[in-house]
């Protein structure tokens, strides 16, 4: 009976050590790509609790958010008062309580207790235990385009991992991955002190705003990661907009052979589950699902600009939206998307008619108003030009019609629509298009009026590939609209060729100077004119004053007009 009794303790002993070995073996990890509104404190924190408590029930181990998630990026100048740092880190606490069980990695500002340097820092905060378990900082401060970090914050000088549950992570912020070319920007790399340790796994949590290119360049900076150091890395990202900048999403998980085991959904919210093993360094996707792919990057902007007008006016508190329809190819491809974005109930239209207006440009609004089965109105300029003509006759005695009469026209139909706008409650959606803002060729106060700018990041040419996109399956914009010479219909008979290249050539020269920074002798040595070239550039530096006084642009490409390009109005370089 003893010796009975002695076996079954020792093998009982045994028992307990293996299961507790292959709880050690094993962690698993949530990752949970969500939208968060910059400020908007309880609707961040009571999100990122409801996806503990999601992750928690599912069986995780850990769940990770993104860069600032807590506060939303960018916070910019919110970042400069200290009340709104102090509810940064009250609500971290506040989430904290609810990591019982399960652990947490949040995104929030942190204070600098040291009096040297920024006031704050850029923090990954690891929850656990019902506590602020450790706090590890971004060192890489991306200060160039559209990132202002170092503005605000001090970078990350000591290098630690984390070590939960057996396993040893190296966790890292967004830009702390990315100077891994072969031009870096950075004297150092996180990573290479953090390999150091000898980590198990590489978690990122980033805030990686969407380009035409970015997504390319972001899967290609985690294979690079992964390649080098030989270790799994878990990337989260946000999704959804704030103004300008359109968050895609796409978060990856990668095993330790740069293997990609998932990508979370581009554009929406998605959560994904993972089991890591620890000493091996393989990954299982616990829940996988199919996930939408996309089959050409113009559809992929057709989403982005989809999302990003969805998001200025869901966090606007906006309903409504309103546009001129001038029976042209801008306001068509605008009208299209807002009613992707906001049902065609909330949308709009208003044609607005001169004198100089074509019948047939009228009638092909009327239909492309009927096709989408939108309100729409018809209200003549003419009065209100005439009454202007007539209210400075005096003071225009004499003098030729010219731009003048011409803008008057432009200003008058942003009048009409800034009136419905306040009458109503409509937000007016601006339809100018990236090479129009690009060369000034356009009305200050008129048609460059609106809340946001939905294609004033697409060239002319990639206009017309979006139609092609939309008109794939059913003809949502009339072929009448797609082949008319574009015009501002401000004289008689105008055409924009009359001021302007052709847009075909128009835009690769201002594809080479405003996103490749080329110089004027390195555009005329790839081909083209050196007197055209000369006029484009001297077109886009004095019309800066106007891009200044522009709504702000939903960003798509590498380089976008807005605070991502700044450049000075009063300048005489190549003007």
């Amino acid at each position: 009976m003893e010796i009975e009794n002695e076996f079954c303790g020792i093998a009982f002993r045994c028992v307990v050590l293996i299961i507790f070995e292959t709880d050690l073996q094993t962690l698993k990890i949530a990752l949970a790509q969500l939208n968060y509104h910059t400020g908007n404190f309880e609707f961040n924190t009571s999100k990122i609790i409801d996806h503990i408590n999601k992750a928690k029930i599912d069986g995780a181990d850990l769940v990770v958010f993104s860069e600032l998630s807590v506060c939303g990026y960018p916070p910019r100048d919110f970042l400069e008062f200290n009340d709104f740092v102090e509810r940064c880190i009250e609500n971290v606490e506040t989430i904290a309580k609810a990591c019982t069980g399960i652990a947490a990695i949040i995104g929030s500002p942190s204070k600098n207790p040291k009096l040297e340097g920024k006031d704050l820092f850029n923090s990954a905060y690891f929850l656990a235990d019902g506590k602020i378990a450790e706090v590890r900082h971004k060192t890489l401060l991306p200060n160039y385009d559209i990132f202002d970090e170092y503005r605000y914050f001090e970078p990350n000088r000591n290098f630690n991992i984390i070590e939960y549950k057996g396993c040893k992570i190296a966790l890292t912020i967004c830009e702390d991955l990315w100077n891994i070319n072969d031009n870096p920007m950075y004297i150092m790399n996180p990573m290479d002190e953090l390999i150091k340790q000898n980590p198990d796994v590489m978690i990122n949590i980033a805030a990686s705003p969407f380009s035409k290119s970015q997504i390319q360049s972001r899967e290609h900076v985690v294979i690079d990661n992964v390649t080098k150091y030989k270790i799994p890395l878990f990337y989260v990202n946000h999704i959804g907009a704030q103004t300008q900048l359109i968050f895609d999403g796409g978060s990856m998980v990668l095993d330790k052979d740069a293997k990609f085991v998932d990508t979370l959904n581009y554009f929406s919210e998605d959560i994904g589950f993972y089991e890591l093993d620890i000493k091996s360094k393989k990954i299982k996707n616990l829940k996988p699902v199919s996930r939408k792919t996309f089959s050409s990057s113009i559809e992929i902007v057709h989403d982005a600009l989809v999302l990003g007008i969805k998001e200025y006016f869901r966090k606007q508190g906006f309903k409504k939206a309103i546009l001129g329809l001038s029976g042209g190819i801008d306001s068509a491809v605008v009208l299209v998307l807002a009613i992707e974005a906001l049902g065609k109930e909330n949308v709009r239209v208003v044609m607005l008619p001169s004198r100089y207006s074509t019948e047939h440009s009228v009638n092909d609004a009327i239909d492309m108003a009927k096709r989408l089965n939108v309100e729409y109105d018809i209200i003549s300029i003419e009065d209100t030009f005439n009454t202007l003509e007539k209210t400075l006759s005096k003071q225009f005695e004499g003098t030729p019609f010219n731009v003048a009469e011409e803008n008057m026209q432009s200003r008058s139909r942003g009048i009409i629509l800034m009136a419905l706008c306040n009458k109503f409650g409509y937000i007016l959606l601006n339809t100018s298009n990236k090479s129009e803002l690009a060369v000034g060729y356009g009305t200050l106060y008129g048609d460059m009026c609106g809340g946001i700018s939905v294609i004033g990041d697409l060239y002319k040419t990639e206009v017309y590939d979006l139609v092609k996109h939309m008109n794939a399956i059913e003809e949502l914009i009339p072929n009448n609209i797609v082949i008319k010479a574009p015009s501002a219909e401000l004289r008689p008979d105008q055409k924009d060729s009359d001021s302007l290249p052709d847009y075909d050539l128009l835009d690769k020269i201002l594809f080479q100077y405003i996103e490749e920074r080329k110089s004027p002798k390195e555009i005329i040595a790839s081909g083209f004119d050196e007197a055209i070239v000369t006029k484009v550039l001297r077109l886009v530096n004095t019309n800066e004053y106007k891009r200044l006084q522009a709504p702000p642009v939903l960003r798509v490409s590498q380089k976008s007009f807005g605070f991502g390009r700044r450049m000075p109005i009063v300048a005489k370089y190549l003007s």
